[in-house]
């Protein structure tokens, strides 16, 4: 005679069975997340722009080098050379384990006369992003004047390109005011083709009274390189994380849609010496990405 199945256990059998299923879809369930997560976001190394150390590096290079390094910083950017040849900053560099993550370079070193010079320069370097740090307002009141300047960025694109090599400008608080109702900055890019970078300061667009985060989205996969600064609008000498910035927004439109390559700290506030400005920027960077 056959034993009848209590429908007790039956239930219970299937409770167990249903839990059983839930605990492992539970347990796979983030690390699924996770990697769809990590296909859209990127790891993105942190470099310094040397400007914030100019007096240090002018008075001793390798040793602010070899002080950056120890930091954590993973790569530079230039702001002039000190005095010294390509291949003797190159071999600093890698006894640092360092890159070159970008050159600012003045406009005039980019006329046909210096260019070979400047590229022949920053390729013993290993830099492949040449930025113009800076264009006089007083040359660029309208937009004829920017629509102008954004085509020769253009030209030289296409002369760098051959070279492995990208033209950018990066941005100061003048070129968020606006003419006649347009931003300088978006008459340029909104004139200049896609291989010109946009190295956004965050905190020069906001003093200008710009919009970093609206920049971002606005040129997607344009910000190969992101200048990092704090803005506060009540404490001046607020350090990376200590200020005004959705620096969380920031970050997932770099790593998702913003092409970007590198993150630069730039800290020039009067808050500490130079060096431990960078120390303490590089340290709140991350803790804000713990």
């Amino acid at each position: 005679m056959s034993q009848i199945p209590n429908s007790r256990s039956i239930s219970r059998r299937r409770f167990l069975k249903s839990t059983a299923a839930l605990a492992a879809v539970g347990a796979v369930a983030p690390q699924t997340l996770g990697a769809e997560k990590m296909k859209k976001e990127k790891n993105i190394p942190v470099g310094v722009q040397l400007w914030c150390v100019r007096d240090l590096a002018e008075k001793d290079f390798p040793r602010t080098i070899e002080a950056i390094a120890k930091m954590g910083y993973e790569g530079v950017e230039f702001a002039g050379f000190y005095k010294h040849r390509a291949e003797e900053l190159r071999k600093m560099l890698d006894d640092n384990s360092l890159k070159c993550c970008g050159s600012h370079t003045h406009i005039e070193e980019l006329s046909p006369k210096n260019l070979p010079a400047t590229v022949k320069f920053n390729k013993i370097l290993g830099n492949k992003n040449i930025i113009v740090p800076w264009l006089d307002p007083e040359q660029h009141k309208t937009k004829e004047a920017w629509i102008k300047e954004a085509h020769h960025f253009n030209e030289l694109a296409e002369k760098l390109k051959p070279e492995g090599m990208r033209i950018g400008y990066h941005g100061h608080g003048p070129d968020f005011k606006p003419i006649n109702g347009e931003m300088p900055w978006d008459i340029f890019f909104s004139n200049t083709d896609k291989d010109v970078i946009m190295q956004v300061d965050t905190g020069n667009t906001m003093s200008g009274g710009g919009d970093p985060i609206a920049c971002l989205k606005k040129y997607p996969g344009r910000t190969v390189t992101i200048h990092l600064k704090e803005f506060s609008a009540t404490n001046p000498k607020a350090l990376i994380g200590e200020g005004d910035l959705d620096w969380q927004q920031i970050f997932s439109i770099c790593e998702t849609t913003g092409g970007t390559e590198w993150y630069i700290i730039e800290e020039e506030k009067d808050a500490y010496p130079p060096l431990i400005a960078i120390e303490k920027s590089l340290e709140n960077y991350k803790k804000l990405r713990a």
